[in-house]
């Protein structure tokens, strides 16, 4: 046992978790502002297909995600323009669907951090002159710092421990999608317990230090703001 046999698939997942809280902090943080502070009919049933991946099985999520970007799909004609056949079983694929699936773990905190700013706070800001768009970077993002910071966390910690949508999207291929979950059922599957312990006991750590820095940082940020 080495870290060469366990290091593949914990780096695939790290590069598989920090692309896709990137790309959610990008995508999920208008979505969050709109559904806070936006009036606009069909609010309600935005806000339902965002938390639909909350209530979902992640087989459900992953199969229609396998049929849009199959070979039939769109997928597949998008995969063709660089002369591939389909985005299933891929990393690319494999990000698009945890973009998908950990959409709302990014988008709630962000939505709950918007609501939580006074609106005087923001008519200051329009009272000295501040267009629409400064009022949102330099007040409502420091404001909300606490959502960008957990959301983040819950984004990063939910994509490393996928299972379903992976295993339906992206198969078991080393090297390309054979991250960490679907490595230690890998090993469960072929009873090499030794390596399942050590990915397994690395991946409870790391969601304890997760949730323990969440709250830590959530703390000191309410204590500072208050």
């Amino acid at each position: 046992m080495t870290l060469a046999t366990l290091w593949p698939p914990i780096a695939l997942t790290l590069s598989l978790a920090g692309i896709t809280t990137l790309i959610l902090l990008v995508v999920g943080t208008p979505i969050g502002w709109w559904l806070a502070r936006g009036r606009w009919v069909g609010k309600d049933a935005i806000s339902a297909i965002v938390a639909l991946p909350l209530v979902l099985p992640p087989t459900v999520l992953g199969f229609y995600l396998l049929l849009v970007l199959g070979p039939f799909g769109p997928g597949g004609w998008l995969a063709g323009m660089w002369g591939g056949r389909t985005l299933a079983f891929s990393f690319p694929g494999l990000v698009i669907g945890s973009v998908f699936y950990s959409l709302p773990f990014m988008v709630h905190p962000l939505r709950g951090a918007f609501e939580s700013i006074a609106e005087e706070e923001l008519e200051v800001a329009s009272t000295l002159g501040a267009s629409n768009r400064q009022r949102f970077f330099r007040v409502a993002v420091p404001l909300a710092r606490s959502g960008f910071i957990n959301g983040a966390v819950f984004t990063f910690a939910h994509t490393i421990g996928e299972f379903g949508v992976v295993l339906m999207l992206g198969g078991n291929i080393p090297g390309q999608t054979k991250v960490l979950s679907i490595a230690i059922y890998d090993y469960v599957e072929r009873l090499e317990w030794g390596h399942a312990h050590i990915l397994a006991l690395g991946m409870v750590l790391f969601s304890f230090l997760a949730i323990t820095t969440m709250m830590i940082v959530d703390r000191r940020l309410r204590l500072v703001r208050i």
